[in-house]
């Protein structure tokens, strides 16, 4: 790994932990020739994974994405931005586990939605209201029926 300070190429490792949650790794180096310390990190450098939008049209996968919808969903509701942030990971791991390399925008959606019913059902309503494209007060009352008929099957 190269110096950021004297540009030498050699350094050793001091110190490794893992960061992020297990995906990547942490390093203390320091320099040979300069004797100056500083970090890097190294990740798994992993497939490109593509939605494939309703139009048709491809876009990257975004595990940051789905955390910004999740984040506006849960506005002014008491949950663990860590809990968001691990659905958000564990949807992205189910996607890399499937060997495949493109997912439909709906069956990323219903994804979401499942794990994020288990969250919090106030947040599944509204994240399901911008996903499903609701229009009218009718399509809201059939969804919270519909959580209402399998809560108590359950």
């Amino acid at each position: 790994m190269r110096c950021p300070f004297c540009k030498n190429d050699d350094s050793k490792v001091i110190d490794s932990r893992s960061y992020s949650k297990g995906f990547s790794i942490k390093r203390r180096r320091e320099c040979l020739k300069c004797g100056k310390r500083f970090t890097t990190f190294e990740m798994l450098e992993e497939n490109i994974f593509y939605v494939v939008k309703k139009n048709g049209t491809k876009e990257e996968f975004s595990k940051e994405k789905i955390l910004k919808g999740l984040l506006r969903a849960t506005v002014k509701r008491d949950i663990d931005t860590g809990a968001l942030e691990n659905l958000a990971i564990q949807v992205e791991s189910e996607l890399y586990e499937s060997n495949s390399t493109e997912i439909s925008s709906e069956v990323l959606g219903e994804l979401i939605m499942e794990k994020l019913k288990l969250i919090d059902e106030v947040a599944y309503v509204r994240f399901a209201s911008v996903y499903k494209n609701f229009n009218d007060v009718k399509s809201f009352v059939e969804e919270i029926n519909g959580l209402n008929r399998k809560g108590e099957q359950v």
